[in-house]
């Protein structure tokens, strides 16, 4: 809220089947949050539960299931006893042998402060190399970019090799890159929820409701990326031979010293097979984590090189597997 308005801003949380409000907090003026505010704390006589798919606490900070205990908690769905019994469920954390949590379906993240932020709906999730993943929460945190006017994220691909990929509604007059976007959420987001490929809109197609159709978003392609499309050629013995690697990989032709591998559509899966043609190619152990940290061609080249170099100047006997930190 501006710190100018003459009240306080309260976000009040809570379904229908818990007599709507659970939990409530004061908005503090002038915080500009990552992402929506957050929804507070449980009111009086209410417990909330963050739980995961297992009915188990998540970790702190970690998202998970609310489930809301309590006096607040319904009694059930009327006349239909099967979902109630899906949404109402004995209360293995309280004290009153007849207490009940509902499962709300959305998820939410517990706060240094005790506040709860809210992290979109459970059926939004998306499950990427191996991580459980809100895109709401990735596209909240695109939307504090100042060349970004708005965003959607969604998964993509086939189990195994599910990608996220963002799509940015410019902010007038700007023309963010696919490389700025990723370095921006890579300094606020974990490695796991970064999108692969950032896909230029002239503006979100919605249903008649108001929600994004996700069926209308466009596939990613080289003519709506926001990638950088101009990249100097590869110059060093390593840039060259990486890039030839990465082309057969890839697909793709002409790939140049400053491309990313993730930007140009790679993910865990080809990065493990980087990994093997890296061997097989220099002799040396690349790890996934170092092409997470160096994921262009010429980061990467310094990198084999470093590995290479490290391997040729080890004692006699020693071990062959050498590896680097970027």
């Amino acid at each position: 809220p501006r710190p100018d308005l003459p009240f306080t801003v309260v976000n009040n949380y809570g379904p229908s089947e818990c007599a709507v409000v659970a939990t409530s907090g004061q908005i503090q003026r002038g915080l500009r949050a990552e992402g929506q505010p957050p929804i507070g704390k449980p009111i009086a006589n209410v417990q909330i539960h963050l739980l995961d798919e297992r009915g188990e606490p998540v970790p702190q900070g970690s998202a998970g299931e609310i489930w809301i205990g309590g006096a607040g908690v319904g009694r059930g769905y009327r006349g239909q006893p099967a979902l109630t019994a899906q949404s109402f469920v004995p209360d293995r954390f309280g004290r009153t042998p007849d207490g009940r949590l509902y499962r709300t379906g959305d998820l939410g993240r517990l706060l240094s402060d005790g506040q709860i932020a809210f992290c979109g709906r459970i059926d939004g999730q998306e499950k990427i190399r191996g991580h459980r993943i809100e895109p709401n929460e990735v596209a909240a945190v695109l939307n504090l970019h100042q060349a970004v006017a708005a965003s959607a994220v969604v998964g993509h691909g086939p189990a195994g090799e599910r990608r996220l990929v963002a799509y940015i509604l410019p902010a007038s007059g700007m023309e963010p890159t696919g490389r700025e976007l990723r370095d921006f959420l890579a300094a606020r987001l974990p490695d796991y929820m970064l999108p692969t490929d950032f896909v230029r809109l002239d503006s979100l197609p919605l249903t008649t409701s108001g929600k994004l159709d996700r069926g209308a978003l466009p596939e990613p392609s080289m003519h709506n990326s926001l990638n950088p499309m101009v990249s100097r050629p590869p110059t060093t013995p390593t840039e060259c031979r990486l890039a030839r690697i990465l082309s057969d990989l890839l697909h793709m032709d002409d790939i140049g010293a400053d491309d990313h591998f993730f930007l140009m559509g790679g993910h865990s899966l080809l990065g493990t097979q980087l990994v093997m043609h890296v061997r097989s190619a220099f002799g040396v152990e690349l790890t996934l984590r170092q092409l997470f940290k160096a994921p262009t061609v010429a980061e990467l080249a310094l990198v084999v090189d470093q590995l290479v170099t490290q391997k040729r100047e080890a004692p006699s006997g020693a071990s062959q597997k050498v590896a680097v930190t970027p």
